[in-house]
Formats: structure tokens, sequence, C-alpha cells
């Protein structure tokens, strides 16, 4: 025979049933600094505010970072949509010129395998609609944050930088992680060899 309390018996049902609230999640941006400056803002959801900070705070401490104050990067993001078409489906000036006349704030065609259109918020879902109207297939879009400007990593710090956005990124409460680091595709394979 088990001894407990008929008022824990009670509250626990209540909790159960929805009368009583239980846990209660809430809504977190973190920001602060990568290795070699990197502004890195990161979104998170926790049952548990302290234990979730001081994991983050961890998590940057390890990887020479340092979790910030609010605000001290958020300045260095803008929200846009972000659409990724497939460069070998679609010829880049009909692609361009289409997502120009439907009102598209930039086009890029850096990336060697997708051109990419960016949109401000209120015009994503319409932008996006479109293209798939048109039949142009899309590879990714979501609404993001992204960066004004970018820094440009070498070797170590790196290496550095993107173990931390490992970490962060494997954290359980963590649900996007942004920064405005750069890095040139001969360091990114000579890390990956290393990893």
């Amino acid at each position: 025979e088990i001894n407990m309390p008929q008022d824990n018996i009670k509250k626990a049902i209540q909790r159960g049933t929805g009368e009583l609230p239980g846990m209660t999640y809430e809504e977190i941006v973190y920001e602060g600094y990568g290795p070699g400056g990197v502004a890195i803002l990161i979104e998170a959801t926790t049952d548990n505010k302290n234990r979730t900070t001081s994991e983050i705070r961890k998590i940057f401490n390890s990887h020479g970072g340092n979790l910030g104050e609010n605000g001290c990067v958020s300045w260095m993001f803008s929200q846009k949509g972000y659409i990724m078409v497939d460069k070998t489906k679609f010829n880049e000036d009909e692609i361009m010129s289409i997502a120009l006349e439907l009102g598209a704030e930039d086009f890029k065609s850096d990336d060697e395998e997708y051109y990419e259109i960016i949109t401000s918020p209120d015009d994503f879902e319409r932008i996006k609609q479109e293209l798939e109207k048109r039949n142009i297939q899309i590879y990714q879009a979501e609404i993001t944050m992204l960066p004004k400007t970018y820094i440009k990593l070498t070797d170590k710090t790196a290496e550095q930088m993107l173990a931390l956005m490992n970490e962060l990124e494997e954290h359980d409460d963590v649900n996007h992680v942004y920064a405005n680091f750069d890095i040139s595709k001969e360091i990114m394979e000579k890390v990956g060899e290393k990893a």
C-alpha cells in the first residue's frame, strides 16, 4: 500500500486532465559571439529557462565563444523569406526575371547548386505559391534570419565555429541557430576530413 496525501493525488489528476497547468514552455532567443567574433542568434523552446541558459552558456564557453545580452547581435540579422530553386532545372535569366517580377527583394546565383530568392516575410508565401503555380520546383523555402554581413573564417577558427554550431544545433531545446560566418569550400572540405 502506498501512503500518498489525497491532495497530491487530486492535483496529479487535475494536471493530467488539463484542469491545472503542468509544464509550460517558453520561447527564448539567445544571442552571443562565436570564435572570430561571429554573431550567433539562437531560437529555443524550454520548460526550464535557467537550465537551458546554463547549458547554452557552457556550450559557448567550451568552443571559444560567449553568451551575450539580449540585443547584442540581433541587429546584425534581418528576417527574410528564403527560397531555393535547383539550378539544373531552370535557366538563370528566366528564374531571376520571374522572381523579380513577383516582387522578390534579391536574387543570388552564387551557390553551385541552387538559385536563392530573398523576399520580405510578408511577400514570402505569395511569391512561393506563384513560383509553384508556374511549375518551378522549390528545393527549400522558409522564413529565416539572414545576416546583414558575413565574417570570413579560416582553418582553426572555422573548425571551432563548426564544432560550436554542431553542438548548439544538437541541443534538445534549440529550434534554430543563425550565424554570420562564411567558410570557403576548401576549408570546409579540410575541416570535414578531420571530423
